[in-house]
């Protein structure tokens, strides 16, 4: 997989690029060569990428060259050979930052924590909206801390206009260095229109495709006794050479295959095997630009596998041990069954001297958030808590170097025993009442005083819900009991025409219940539907209280919490309008897996600025700002009752469809 590369010293297997083509072509003939059958390549439109190389060149005062491989973001940028830039640096590259400088056609060399302060587009679009030519971004910790040669790259996020690259801290020391040095040389500071350069030469080809084609890469182990589907996916595009991400993942998904195929395996329900295209990227633009290939899969190309998928087992980064313990992270509705599952398992104390767990809810950073919110009860070996994502990920070192023999054996053992408990099912093994408790004491600990009237009946229904689910649930285990004693094909046969129909209302309420209850904030984190409002509310009532004590530092600490508006204290205008915007108001194709799980938005631009400026007063009136406050704090409650009551609606509603099960069943 990684003979492909859009960048041929770096690697990167890139959204739409011709290297992600060629692995898809090799992997579709890997496919047919293992002997899966009806292989595929399910095509869709997505925006591409191409970034074939950034090397940045410079001459020190001893005439020595310097050339520098840069990392790349999804912009657009041409050179055609080298072309001659100034260089200035300015920090962490927020709006302060340019405070009285001319970076007009410059190149801008800033330092950023992608995972503990702000993602990369936000400092990208403010220096397009200065003029710079290009922002090159420096990790100061958070990713790549590994050593301060790696490289780093990220999902932009952002706009194809406003150029990006990145650099490594060994390779920044060494052009910081010398600004420095010369500052000193000339006697003065870098301020002013002037700011302290150097003279730098780039040469870059990086390449925005929009509308091209990419191709998911699909094989099948057809089954023998129903319409339903068990589907493992991995992602087969990359960053560097994506050794765990995710090559293994795809290595140990064939492997999986290959080795059901030797044993003369023949399933119950149909295993699809699918290699994803474009996981890292593939939208310009858009807050929600990953997992594209996944989200196309199941909702454009395939929206007919709704309802016939009891499964889905995805993979990522899975021969590595993240942590002392492995977790397998599934949705609420299917712990149960996974935990039941791992306490059948021996793990190797050599891999996880810790056991195996099972994590709830599934998350955003990968493929199987689209599967879940698709309606496709989904599972990932949980990859993200441990410090590989901070030293490795999304780097140069994520190479062979990481590769832990014993994890991986493992991992292959685990997930194909998964598979054969799945495939011994007839009825997916959903307990809603584990989503239904977890709604519930959600609520309950966010409940808010003048809202406690409204959240009586609320509790009520969570009850009944969490009854009715945990009934079906019995039922289903019964069902699927009485379906593995069953010896002659002619009774499964009819065993299996009895439920079908209960199958699908099942898997219909599941979709409803991500439909209803899953929520994302401004972070991109899974919440329920009132989470939101509550926060905004606890936050503003903290600063209007500190305002009323004229403590406008606590205030602004407080307000740095609603929502996204950490923003509004960094950059311009424009570049928070734009990031809170195009969330609220794009097409929902553009925002994919993201439309309409964020619900409102509280804009405190303004009153930041104008709390920022009261702090220069000696003796601030504040009565204006505290009104302004008692707005928001309406606003919010309001969106909070809002969001109770529809809680309200919509548990009833799933109330009626557990009854209906039951009535089947």
């Amino acid at each position: 997989m990684e003979k492909e590369k859009t960048n041929s010293v770096l690697g990167y297997r890139t959204a739409g690029s011709a290297a992600e083509t060629a692995t898809g072509h090799m992997l579709y003939e890997e496919m047919c060569e293992i002997g899966l059958t009806d292989v595929s390549r399910d095509t869709f439109t997505l925006d591409g990428w191409e970034f074939e190389k950034a090397i940045l060149k410079y001459v020190d005062e001893s005439g020595r060259e310097h050339l520098f491989q840069m990392g790349g973001y999804q912009t657009n940028f041409q050179t055609d050979g080298f072309q001659d830039y100034e260089l200035v640096y300015l920090g962490k590259g927020t709006a302060a930052d340019y405070e009285g400088i001319n970076v007009q056609n410059k190149l801008v060399l800033v330092e950023i924590n992608q995972r503990d302060e702000w993602w990369i587009s936000f400092p990208v679009y403010q220096a397009y909206l200065r003029g710079a030519a290009a922002l090159i971004a420096v990790q100061a910790n958070g990713y790549g801390e590994i050593a301060d040669t790696a490289l780093n790259a990220q999902d932009i996020a952002g706009p194809e206009f406003a150029p990006a690259f990145s650099l490594s801290q060994a390779d920044a020391r060494l052009l910081k260095d010398a600004l420095f040095s010369k500052i000193q040389s000339q006697n003065t500071t870098a301020s002013g229109n002037n700011p302290a350069s150097l003279q730098v030469s780039l040469d870059a080809s990086s390449r925005v495709m929009p509308d091209v084609q990419a191709s998911n890469i699909v094989g099948k182990i057809q089954g023998t006794e129903t319409d339903h589907m068990i589907v493992l996916s991995a992602h087969y595009d990359s960053y560097f050479d994506g050794f765990q991400d995710d090559n293994a993942a795809v290595a140990m998904m064939l492997g999986i295959a290959r080795a059901l195929i030797k044993g003369g395996y023949k399933p119950a329900h149909t295993l699809v095997f699918c290699a994803m295209a474009a996981e890292e990227w593939g939208v310009i633009d858009s807050k929600y630009d990953w997992s594209t290939g996944a989200y196309n899969q199941v909702f454009r190309v395939h929206p007919d596998w709704q309802g016939k998928v009891i499964a889905n087992l995805n993979f990522e980064l899975p021969a590595h041990a993240h942590n002392t313990r492995d977790a397998i992270r599934c949705t609420y509705e299917y712990a149960d069954f996974i935990r039941e599952f791992t306490d059948s398992l021996t793990v190797p104390p050599q891999a996880y001297p810790d056991g195996i767990s099972v994590l709830s809810p599934i998350e955003t950073w990968s493929d199987d958030f689209s599967m879940a919110i698709a309606g496709i009860p989904s599972t990932v070996n949980d990859f993200s808590a441990g410090p590989f994502m901070q030293n490795y990920y999304h780097s140069q070192y994520d190479n062979q170097d990481v590769y832990q023999e014993p994890v991986y054996h493992f991992h292959h053992e685990c997930y194909l025993k998964l598979v054969l408990a799945y495939d011994r099912l007839i009825l997916p093994p959903l307990n809603f009442s584990n989503t239904m408790q977890a709604a519930a004491s959600n609520a309950e600990e966010k409940t808010l005083d003048f809202a406690v009237s409204d959240l009586e009946g609320l509790r009520a229904l969570f009850r009944t819900a969490e009854s009715l689910g945990q009934e079906v649930y019995q039922k289903i285990c019964q069902v699927n009991k009485e379906y593995s004693a069953l010896a002659s094909e002619q009774d499964r046969k009819i065993f299996r025409r009895k439920w079908e129909n209960t199958s699908l209302q099942l898997l219909k309420t599941f979709r409803k219940t991500q439909d209803y209850l899953v929520r994302l904030n401004w972070q991109d984190e899974v919440i329920f539907p009132q989470d939101a409002a509550f926060h905004n509310i606890r936050q503003l009532e903290k600063a209007k209280n500190a305002l009323i004590d004229k403590n406008i530092t606590d205030a602004l600490k407080a307000l740095y919490r609603v929502d996204n508006n950490m923003y509004a204290f960094l950059f311009d205008e424009e570049v928070y309008y734009h990031f809170t915007e195009y969330i609220l108001h794009q097409p929902k194709d553009r925002l994919m897996w993201g439309a309409g799980r964020i619900m409102h938005h509280e804009n405190l631009y303004g009153i930041v600025q104008q709390l920022k400026e009261r702090m220069k007063e000696p003796d601030p009136v504040l009565e204006i700002e505290i009104r302004r406050l008692d707005a928001a704090l309406r606003r919010q409650k309001a969106y909070y009752k809002d969001d109770i009551r529809y809680l309200k609606n919509s548990v009833t509603k799933l109330c009626s469809m557990l009854n209906d099960i039951l009535t089947n069943i």
